[in-house]
């Protein structure tokens, strides 16, 4: 009887499924029509693909070749002389910029009737909602003026210091590893190296080993998810590192906390949060005699929140520079010997002495280096922003609302300098002034009012590296015929990692 009753199910569902499966198949048809057409009428008469696949559009070759996708978009957006294309990514309809005038169009109408800065397709999931590049108008202006004291002459110079003490000791740690016969891949040396500086320099003294260490392991959750399908749930990379930014935060607003108190003892600034807190907590003192509420953006939570934004904001952009720097300079000797020699006539390491800000000022050469490695391979190739209302982009076409706009940095920097496929850092001289004369394309570190705050330590961090990588190191590449090829990691790197050998050059190495 069981038997007869299991078959007898078993047509019955057989005769369900008969009789709902055209209608299944129906919906099926209908929704991806519905999303077909949608997409065409958004395209218009755009390049980009004319059919579709449901809901992923191209997200899987984008996920499996970045590199290659991206390339893709530009080379439509070139050769159709719109200079813009579209695509199809995780349900989202999107926009590849690769035309100068039209990034700058973008960058100048970041407001809430207009263009959103997102940092990432679904930053807001992964950052969360207050983050400040989603800041807006007067609160984004009040919170900048606040930053600034983060990068006096005076604060950079405290970060100079502590940068090379930490560069210091990662090289030694690398030429030990290597001894001149082993090859080891940079990338993620770097990695560890600006996550130490970011952590010393941000946090300063109330980051304990232990707090460093789960630091370590919640960043690098982050930085998978931030390369993985955007799926908000348990167990998959994307909630992880969702998970982990709330942790990151959290630890970074005990460090402000800390720094509060002892910015309100009158203890001198050792790190950029203490720079910070000083203004901090006389604004607060002053808003408490007054009986007036606290002023905004100065809770605990909030400026872990902005600290982590730095943090991102240096982390993964930093170890894209140093990389190319150590490969353009290996396939540039002409260029390292005009290095070397500047830094030499200023610094050597037998002084025993840091290299003062003072004198990293005096090394025009290294920073015209530093600016053309920036322009010739800019870490974060795209800037995505969405579009929170319809806008005109051109006489012709209106970007729909919700649009995710990818404006590239990348492509500008091939626009307009002369030559500019030839790594050439006298562009930078005084007597070429390329960065001025050709100031619209220079788009690494943004345009507008999100233009990067921090691109000055970002740029002394580099000189610093540059200086100490080339005076107290031997480099050679490793050999191979796709190294210099990039690859998204997320932020854009040579394909062997940049794989090198590393000897001892100076006698003895510094003691700072």
């Amino acid at each position: 009887m069981e038997v007869l009753s299991w078959a007898l199910d078993g047509a019955t569902l057989r005769q369900i499924l008969a009789s709902i499966g055209p209608y299944i198949v129906g919906l099926v048809v209908f929704f991806f029509l519905k999303e077909q057409l949608s997409y065409l009428k958004r395209k218009g008469p755009l390049p980009g693909p004319h059919i579709i696949v449901p809901f992923l559009g191209s997200s899987i070759p984008m996920i499996l070749n970045p590199t290659e996708f991206w390339a893709r978009l530009a080379k439509r957006a070139e050769s159709s002389g719109l200079g813009f294309s579209a695509d199809f990514l995780m349900g989202r309809f999107i926009l590849f910029i690769r035309s100068t005038e039209l990034s700058h169009k973008i960058f100048a109408n970041v407001r809430p009737d207009a263009f959103h800065l997102i940092g990432h397709p679904f930053g807001k999931k992964l950052f969360g909602e207050h983050n400040m590049i989603y800041m807006f108008d007067q609160a984004h202006k009040d919170l900048r003026g606040r930053i600034a004291p983060n990068f006096t002459l005076k604060a950079l110079a405290t970060y100079t210091a502590i940068q090379q003490k930490v560069i210091l000791s990662h090289l030694k740690k690398w030429v030990e590893i290597s001894n001149g016969s082993k090859p080891i891949s940079l990338r993620i040396l770097c990695r560890d190296m600006n996550l130490e500086t970011s952590q010393t320099v941000f946090a300063g003294p109330y980051l304990s080993k232990e707090a460093r260490e789960q630091f370590n392991k919640d960043y690098n959750l982050f930085n998978v998810g931030l390369m993985s399908f955007p799926f908000d749930l348990p167990g998959f990379a994307f909630r992880k590192a969702r998970l982990a930014v709330s942790r990151l935060v959290h630890t970074l607003a005990r460090c402000t906390k800390e720094s509060k108190s002892r910015m309100q003892s009158g203890e001198e600034p050792t790190c950029l949060a203490d720079f910070w807190m000083q203004d901090t907590v006389r604004e607060i003192a002053e808003a408490e005699a007054a009986g007036k509420p606290m002023p905004a953006q100065t809770a605990d939570e909030e400026i872990g929140g902005h600290l982590f934004d730095f943090l991102f904001a240096s982390q993964d952009a930093s170890t894209s520079s140093l990389c190319w720097a150590v490969s353009l300079l290996e396939s540039h000797p002409d260029v390292l010997q005009k290095v070397r020699a500047e830094v030499s006539a200023l610094w050597t390491p037998e002084s025993g002495e840091l290299i003062s800000a003072e004198k990293l000022r005096q090394m025009r050469y290294t920073e015209s280096v530093a600016r053309e490695v920036v322009r010739y391979r800019p870490p974060a190739t795209m800037v995505p922003h969405i579009a929170g209302e319809p806008f005109q982009l051109t006489d012709w076409y209106t970007i729909p609302k919700g649009t995710i706009v990818f404006p590239s940095v990348y492509e500008s920097s091939f626009q307009g300098f002369p030559e500019p496929d030839r790594f050439d850092p006298d562009r930078f001289s005084e007597d070429r002034q390329e960065d001025r004369v050709y100031k619209r394309f220079f788009l690494a570190f943004g345009a507008g009012a999100h233009q990067c705050v921090g691109q000055r330590y970002a740029i002394n961090h580099l000189m610093l590296f540059i200086a100490l990588f080339v005076s107290l190191i031997d480099f050679k590449r490793e050999n191979s015929d796709d190294r210099d090829e990039i690859t998204y990691m997320p932020t854009i790197v040579p394909k062997d990692g940049c794989t090198v050998y590393l000897s001892q050059r100076c006698a003895k190495f510094p003691s700072f």
